[in-house]
């Protein structure tokens, strides 16, 4: 972090801040805008898209900006940030082209869309920041391999649980401890969750209900274990993790069987989240060390008497960390949590209550189907559909309330890229295994 902030304090003295772009101006994607528009030393918002310009516009004006230039053309929105100015645009590809941009925040949490700005990104030579866990979740490591082929950063966010286990990870591992598990601290899961039922909290916050419902019924979570795990090589030891319920995350190294961790994923480690501990946000990581002389000096620090000692932080500030995510990918080609190669984990769709054939499915945080995570290979065996393309399939069957959904069950929508992305991926990381 310091080494940032100190080439942060020198890219402002030279004159060359950081020049971000953000698509999607929804509730985290104004918090983001605020924090850039503080103004962040070293950084600067220069474009804001959305569909409608009205809620770009309302970010900027929220943030105390009121000179902003609605721009339909990359001759315009570059004029427009070379002449220092703020612009807006309801056409997110503009962002991706333009010259005067060095980095896209993807933040619509659309897998399909995010797809489609992602790869535009990419061709032109973007850094992207993933403020998008269903994308990264349903086609992350594909997306990964194009970001390598053009020579920039494709990560997820420090301040969202993923990034911010991946940081403690990183820690455990420069110190000479070895990572065996990491994850999240939930409050509770109801996966019959809905956006009926979420009605309430989601005005209360000003939140997207469907949103919401994705945090309630357990799809974010899984979502985000399957980054980390993808990041870290972690799998799961059973699907859905065991989700073990505990006073303070402290308490994690007694949760798991020492054995289960040393031994599982073939050396690996376990992604995991634990229920109702205090500090109640944040993310941990457990690390192993067995050393009788490093045992000493850990229990002489607190950290406890081993050989598993829990790291972790006791809060995660999204749209406040981004600023950190955006700097190493700029500046050092540092990716703060991103696919390390082929998929390891996934998120397998579930239905939420008993469907007739012939309905069509809502996808992530709707009435229809809940998220929950597995490993890579069991979901390909059992050809199940991924909770990110699940929206918009019709039904060729009936399928009763906890029942995974497959491939068989469904008709997907054509043409969409999202499809057509993960097709890659699955041949490219089949190649790789094989070659």
């Amino acid at each position: 972090m310091m080494i940032v902030d100190t080439a942060l304090e020198r890219r402002e003295r030279e004159g060359r801040p950081i020049r971000v772009g953000l698509v999607g101006a929804g509730y985290m994607g104004r918090g983001i805008a605020q924090e850039l528009l503080t103004p962040i030393v070293g950084m600067r918002l220069v474009a804001i898209a959305n569909r409608t310009v009205a809620a770009a516009e309302r970010a900027y004006r929220e943030a105390g900006v009121d000179a902003i230039s609605s721009v339909d053309s990359v001759a315009g929105l570059e004029r427009v940030i070379s002449n220092g100015g703020f612009a807006v645009s309801e056409d997110a590809l503009l962002l991706c082209r333009a010259d005067g941009v060095d980095a896209i925040i993807e933040c619509t949490g659309e897998v399909e869309f995010g797809a489609q700005v992602v790869m535009e990104a990419i061709e032109h030579r973007k850094h992207v920041i993933l403020v998008n866990a269903e994308l990264d979740a349903t086609l992350g490591p594909i997306l990964k391999a194009y970001a390598d082929r053009n020579g920039v950063v494709i990560t997820n966010t420090d301040g969202d649980e993923p990034g911010v286990a991946m940081n403690l990870f990183r820690l455990v591992k420069m110190i000479g401890y070895r990572p065996v598990a990491a994850g999240n601290l939930k409050g509770m899961i109801d996966p019959y969750r809905t956006p009926e039922t979420q009605q309430a909290f989601a005005e209360e916050y000003h939140q997207n209900p469907r949103k919401i419902t994705s945090f309630a019924d357990g799809t974010k979570l899984s979502m985000e274990a399957t980054i980390l795990a993808n990041a870290t090589g972690f799998r799961v030891a059973r699907r859905g993790m065991y989700g073990y319920r505990c006073a303070h995350v402290r308490d994690t190294v007694h949760l798991y069987p020492l054995e289960e961790l040393l031994q599982s994923g073939g050396g690996g480690g376990l992604v995991e989240y634990v229920l109702g501990a205090e500090p109640h946000s944040g993310a941990f990581v457990l690390a192993y060390d067995d050393h009788p002389t490093r045992r000493q000096y850990m229990s002489y620090f607190k950290m406890g008497d081993g050989p598993l000692y829990a790291f972790y932080t006791p809060f995660h500030v999204p749209h406040l960390q981004v600023v950190s995510t955006i700097a190493r990918a700029v500046l050092f080609d540092d990716a703060t949590v991103a696919p390390r190669g082929e998929p390891v984990c996934d998120v397998l769709s579930v239905a939420k209550r008993d469907l007739k054939a012939g309905e069509v499915l809502d996808g992530i945080g709707g009435f229809s189907c809940y998220g929950t995570i597995d490993n890579a290979d069991v979901v390909t065996r059992d050809n199940l559909v991924p909770i990110g393309l699940a929206q918009d399939c019709r039904l060729t069957r009936a399928i009763v309330r906890d029942q995974p959904i497959t491939w068989d069950d469904v008709v997907r929508p054509e043409g969409r890229l999202a499809d057509q992305l993960r097709a890659e991926q699955d041949a490219h990381f089949a190649e790789v295994v094989h070659a």
